[in-house]
């Protein structure tokens, strides 16, 4: 077990982010990380903290820049898949990686404006929540087609598991460290983040969702709307949608 929380500090907080060829991004975003990070230590929210990378196999100059960048600071650290495993097996990796008693997972072209974490811990505090899970205010930034996408998945999330998220693929997701003590996620593809939410929800944890503004990508190209990754996340919901029914809420007494 991780340090144990108090209900005004957390004893250390872990960002993590899967990467596949992000050259482009690494540095800006371990910089906005460091800062607001530098930030909530200075603000009494954490004592500590740790930059995760999940470099998964890039074939540009990713994981080079990484491995610089940890060398440089002790609060950044690198874990290198030999061979590509999507995003799923990126964020696996992350969480098992990570040793905070409070986990970021988000993505490595920063979505939205890092200082929203000072809003999403004071939020996590006041109503004692297990997961802040953030949704985009204004998708239109994306464009028509994966906003149809999201549109659709979602209502599929929803009518195929009867949980009601309303940007559940959106990678800011803020979790105690006593969810991931008990969720194990199996998924290698982009239904990760749908399962996740799934599992936390049916076993009892308290989700709570908050908008955000959305800054799309301007650099790199994004793979999450291709052919291939929407027939993996069909695939993954009908294997597990059996599974993931039988999901049965936690006595969590012991744990709060």
């Amino acid at each position: 077990m991780s340090p144990t929380s108090t209900a005004a500090n957390f004893a250390k907080l872990s960002i993590f982010f899967p990467m596949w060829n992000e050259q482009d991004y690494i540095r800006r975003t371990i910089g906005f990380a460091t800062e607001i990070c530098e930030v909530l230590v200075a603000d009494g929210e954490i004592g500590d903290y740790e930059l995760v990378i999940v470099d998964d196999a890039s074939t540009d100059d990713t994981g080079a820049i990484a491995d610089a960048l940890a060398a440089e600071d002790p609060h950044v650290h690198v874990v290198h898949h030999e061979t590509n495993r999507k995003l799923g097996g990126s964020i696996k990796t992350g969480l098992a990686a990570c040793t905070g008693d409070i986990v970021l997972y988000t993505d490595a072209d920063l979505p939205f404006d890092m200082a929203e974490l000072s809003r999403a811990f004071r939020i996590l505090r006041n109503y004692e929540a297990d997961i802040i899970s953030a949704y985009r205010l204004d998708r239109t930034g994306e464009g028509l087609r994966r906003t149809v996408y999201s549109f659709v998945y979602n209502g599929l999330v929803t009518a195929g598991f009867g949980v009601r998220f309303r940007d559940i693929n959106f990678a800011f997701k803020l979790i105690r460290r006593r969810v991931l003590d008990h969720v194990q996620v199996k998924s290698e593809g982009s239904f990760i983040d749908a399962e996740f939410m799934i599992r936390a929800s049916r076993m009892g944890f308290q989700v709570v969702q908050i908008g955000v503004d959305y800054f799309p990508r301007t650099r790199g190209v994004s793979t999450l709307s291709s052919a291939g990754v929407i027939r993996t996340i069909l695939g993954e919901m009908r294997d597990l949608r059996h599974e993931l029914k039988s999901v049965r809420p936690l006595d969590l007494d012991g744990d709060r």
